[in-house]
């Protein structure tokens, strides 16, 4: 779904941005810009070397700060991909990831019981 509304905001001429929840394990993005948890970034074809948007990871190379940077996320931190210009797109309910398997008969550690738990994520107008 990512790919293909990235390729109709392309080819409607506007500016694809994602929506990337940052606290997500696998996300590698540049920590001094995510606001609240979140980072939006401008996926452009001018923006980015090297995008690929695969069933699993989506991952490219961009400038921040003049600084380029490998920034890579599992598609289910991806909450978002919508046109600049307009807003128009589509966000996605935050995958919530799967935790690691259990040996048999073991019992999760009180420690894991009592992770707080994250609320929803919002998306904000950037202009």
């Amino acid at each position: 779904m990512i790919r293909a509304i990235y390729e109709w905001v392309v080819d409607n001429n506007c500016t694809p941005y994602i929506l990337v929840d940052a606290l997500r394990e696998g996300v590698f993005v540049p920590q001094q810009y995510v606001q609240d948890g979140q980072i939006v970034l401008n996926i452009s074809p001018s923006a980015v070397m090297g995008l690929n948007v695969g069933n699993d990871i989506l991952s490219f190379s961009g400038r921040f700060g003049g600084v380029s940077q490998e920034v890579s996320a599992p598609v289910g931190a991806v909450l978002g991909v919508y046109a600049k210009e307009n807003g128009q797109g589509m966000l996605f309910d935050a995958e919530e990831p799967t935790p690691p398997p259990q040996p048999a008969g073991s019992r999760p550690s009180a420690s894991l019981s009592k992770l707080p738990t994250k609320s929803k994520p919002s998306l904000k107008v950037v202009k």
